[in-house]
């Protein structure tokens, strides 16, 4: 699986209301509703700045907060590809593997936003096109690829039924 986005960066801490206010988790359960709200109260104009394919990249500790499935649910309905950062909080990184929204670990801090970044999740390889760089990351284990490729926990079940390992 390669995805290619350009990165839009942010900072340690993102905690999940950041990410989709509390506001909006309890207004609405349609997903595009929510996700036209992504990270509202860190920049009010982030949505008009993303396009499909996208990337975050963020610092430690991203998606701390709460447990609710919202906060990687909102980031995929966005069209977001993939979150790359130092340290995400455990159920968060949890959640996005059963959602589907593909996570990478590694140091963040040279990418800047606006970079263009292409992840390739097979060879653990992260490559900043806009500095010439490559930066290698662990990847995923196979049996989480294989859920956020189809799509999340659920769609992985309702297809094999159990878990191929």
């Amino acid at each position: 699986m390669i995805l290619k986005g350009k990165a839009h960066c942010l900072g340690d801490d993102i905690n999940t209301d950041y990410i989709i206010s509390g506001r909006y988790k309890f207004k609405t359960l349609d997903k595009k509703e929510m996700a036209s709200h992504l990270m509202e109260d860190l920049d009010p104009e982030f949505v008009k700045k993303i396009e499909p394919g996208d990337i975050i990249v963020a610092g430690s500790n991203f998606g701390c907060g709460s447990s609710r499935e919202q906060a990687p649910l909102v980031i995929r309905y966005a069209g977001i590809s993939v979150v790359a950062a130092k340290s995400f909080a455990r159920i968060f990184f949890r959640n996005s593997i059963n959602v589907g929204l593909p996570l990478i670990e590694f140091d963040t801090s040279g990418i800047k936003s606006g970079d263009q970044l292409e992840v390739d999740f097979s060879a653990g390889k992260l490559i900043n096109a806009t500095q010439g760089e490559a930066i290698t990351f662990k990847p995923l284990p196979k049996i989480m690829l294989d859920i956020i490729n189809e799509g999340g926990l659920v769609p992985y079940f309702q297809k094999y039924g159990s878990f191929r390992l």
